[in-house]
């Protein structure tokens, strides 16, 4: 009892039990020994139960005691956020059969599809479009140089400038992370920068006109190239991006299934069903009207525990309609996202993986596709 009630620092370690001998052998080693103690384990019951000399001194559902300890926790989220979206997630507790994250592939995420044009030696080039504020480059740029691009980092001033011109690019990524220090609508401020730039707009306009290149949209980037659509060829029925349902900044791991789509970042993926990092404040998808919203040809989209499409916090963090959370052109060569897959696109970088995966997770497999279509 004096280990589970007191006001000391600890943490709770869950091992398996054929594990123990190996784990206090680290714990012993490091000087925690004397300070280790094996309190529980799990039972079949969904209970919490405190067992004192072979007494039951409590035993509560497992839900009725998390939702006490919640309820301090969600009283003050629905003063402060969305009311409707604290009560969704104050009830997902009640989900007695939530399994949590899971991995349905329809590819094999081992196999490079790159690495016959790696080995040719070419590696086309592809500007990482960053603004002032940005800081998702590094990893975009990561990304694409290991599925065999040449990524060269492109900031706005290098365009606005003429110091560097899109026209030696096969590929073009608007990433995320804060610019303008992440004040409302900072997307569609630096697609303005852009609109209201003659020089700018002619790299742009000149860029998605080509008929051999493609660009990809992240987080800020997705809000700024939705807002260039009148640039894009085939975006028409894009969505704007608006402030979070929740009215909160959302940084989460979550679900997320790939429908099918022209889409070229992921052919070979429909079907796909797998978690991915989320990061944005302003990522609900809005529509003009019904028919926009009919027309739009989804990439990608929030999922429930149980594997289907939702539009409840916090499955989906943002509250887009349907669960959507990324769009294409019928000609697949531009693609728009909120979430951010070049921030999980090594299995390390994930919270949790199935543990069979190699260095590389299924994320890669997009960067991959785009390096074969600009073969």
């Amino acid at each position: 009892m004096c280990a589970l009630f007191n006001e000391e620092l600890g943490a709770v370690l869950q091992i398996r039990r054929s594990e123990r001998a190996p784990v206090m052998g680290v714990l012993r080693a490091a000087g925690l020994g004397a300070c280790t103690h094996f309190i529980g384990s799990p039972n079949p019951w969904n209970e919490i139960r405190i067992i004192r000399n072979a007494k039951a001194a409590f035993r509560e559902k497992r839900i009725d005691v998390q939702r006490a300890w919640s309820e301090t926790s969600y009283r003050m989220q629905a003063l402060r956020d969305n009311p409707e979206c604290a009560q969704q997630e104050y009830d997902r507790i009640l989900d007695a059969a939530d399994a949590g994250l899971s991995v349905s592939l329809t590819f094999d995420p081992a196999e490079d599809i790159a690495a016959p044009f790696i080995n040719s030696g070419a590696r086309p080039q592809v500007a990482i479009l960053r603004e002032q504020g940005v800081n998702g480059h590094v990893e975009m740029a990561a990304a694409f140089d290991h599925a065999g691009f040449a990524a060269v980092d492109v900031h706005m001033s290098d365009i606005l400038s003429g110091r560097v011109s899109l026209s030696g690019f096969r590929g073009a990524v608007a990433c995320g992370g804060f610019s303008y220090g992440d004040v409302l609508g900072a997307g569609k401020g630096w697609a303005r920068t852009i609109l209201f730039n003659a020089r700018a707009r002619d790299e742009f306009s000149g860029f998605f006109g080509r008929g051999d290149t493609f660009a990809l949209g992240v987080c800020n980037g997705c809000q700024m190239m939705s807002a260039l659509k009148t640039l894009i060829p085939g975006a028409d029925a894009w969505p704007r991006f608006e402030r979070n349902k929740v009215e909160q900044f959302e940084a989460r791991f979550t679900m997320v299934e790939l429908p099918k789509s022209p889409s070229l970042f992921f052919d070979g993926m429909t079907g796909s069903r797998l978690p991915v990092v989320v990061s944005h404040g302003e990522g609900q998808a809005v529509f003009d009207s019904v028919d926009q919203q009919t027309k739009a040809l989804v990439t990608m989209r929030f999922l429930d525990n149980a594997g289907q499409p939702s539009e409840v916090y916090p499955y989906n963090p943002n509250g887009s309609p349907g669960g959507l959370t990324g769009v294409t052109t019928a000609d697949g060569r531009f693609t728009i996202m909120m979430p951010h897959p070049e921030r999980v696109f090594r299995s390390v970088q994930m919270s949790w993986h199935p543990a069979d995966w190699g260095d590389d997770s299924p994320w890669m497999r997009m960067f991959r596709n785009a390096r074969k279509w600009a073969e």
